[in-house]
């Protein structure tokens, strides 16, 4: 009888530590399904949380030179670095301001011709003062004429975002 129990007891363990393969949660079927039309830039990161363009935008608007923000939001870009996408600009509905996106520690870079994707970015937004020769770098690496370059003549304030993170929708 002893020897019974203890075979019973094994039988047991063994039979109740079988998991179904088929059983599938379908909130982590719905994510990874979900993380899979993405394509991951810099620190990995999810899709949920991410703000609108429209909400981003109100967020900027709050903003003064020097304050900054942890924010994450969905947007598509309107312009990429052409020498190697070490920077890219964001469409902001309504707006004249494309927030000029860096990326942290200069430690990723983004496709060249993304420009249009949609795209998921999380990290700090700031404003920030531009200075002309800036202006001129970054207009020369956007592929502007010489005579776009050369009417930069003032420094601006700019919406700022320094991503730690990047999902571009594929």
């Amino acid at each position: 009888m002893k020897n019974f129990l203890i075979i019973f007891a094994f039988v047991f363990s063994i039979v109740s530590c079988k998991q179904n393969k088929t059983d599938k949660n379908p909130d982590l079927a719905q994510l990874e399904e979900t993380q899979e039309q993405y394509k991951s830039f810099g620190k990995e990161m999810t899709t949920e949380n991410s703000l609108t363009a429209e909400e981003m935008k109100e967020k900027f608007a709050s903003l003064k030179v020097g304050d900054t923000i942890a924010a994450k939001f969905t947007t598509s870009v309107n312009s990429v670095c052409k020498m190697k996408g070490c920077w890219m600009t964001l469409d902001l509905p309504e707006t004249d301001e494309d927030p000029m996106v860096k990326f942290k520690d200069y430690g990723f870079f983004v496709p060249k011709d993304i420009e249009g994707n949609k795209v998921i970015v999380e990290g700090l937004a700031f404003i920030e003062e531009t200075t002309v020769e800036d202006q001129k770098h970054y207009a020369k690496d956007a592929g502007k004429t010489e005579e776009e370059i050369e009417a930069i003549s003032q420094p601006s304030k700019s919406y700022g975002f320094l991503a730690d993170g990047v999902l571009l929708k594929q």
